[in-house]
């Protein structure tokens, strides 16, 4: 018996439509859209401006003028704050900050935030601040325990 030969389709002998996936519009388009990410990515970066101080030597102690020209801002749960610990209520936080700071040269505040404070309530006092024209802010770090600065709490 012979077998019988298929007919061809008269698209392929002709140059019409072909089957095979054609790449190079696929590897434009990904490029296209790797190129665009990066491009747009760095402007989508947020973050805040940080000034980290040098470290201080082993049982340096601060001076005594140093610290009276300090002024720490500390935010406890509720919110309830305290400018060198005097009480001040948060619809006045900002005036007072601004009040403070009027007639000081160097306009640094420090900001403490408790155990038991919430983000949102440090953040609130930071904008406050920012607002009362306060341009460089410092966050106070909670003191490590001794067996960690000795590396033996591991």
């Amino acid at each position: 018996m012979r077998r019988r030969r298929r007919p061809r389709p008269a698209a392929s002998a002709g140059g019409g439509a072909v089957s095979d996936i054609n790449i190079t519009p696929m590897v434009d388009v990904l490029l296209c859209l790797l190129i665009f990410t990066m491009v747009i990515q760095p402007g989508l970066l947020k973050g805040v401006d940080v000034q980290v101080p040098p470290p201080e030597p082993v049982g340096a102690a601060a001076s005594a003028a140093e610290n009276r020209d300090q002024i720490i801002l500390r935010v406890a749960r509720g919110p309830a704050y305290t400018l060198n610990h005097e009480a001040v209520a948060a619809e006045a936080l900002e005036a007072r900050i601004a009040e403070v700071f009027r007639d000081r040269r160097r306009k640094v505040l420090f900001v403490e935030g408790a155990e038991d404070a919430t983000y949102e309530d440090v953040v609130a006092a930071v904008d406050m601040a920012r607002g009362a024209g306060i341009r460089v802010i410092g966050l106070v770090p909670r003191d490590r325990p001794q067996t960690e600065e000795r590396g033996e709490g591991r």
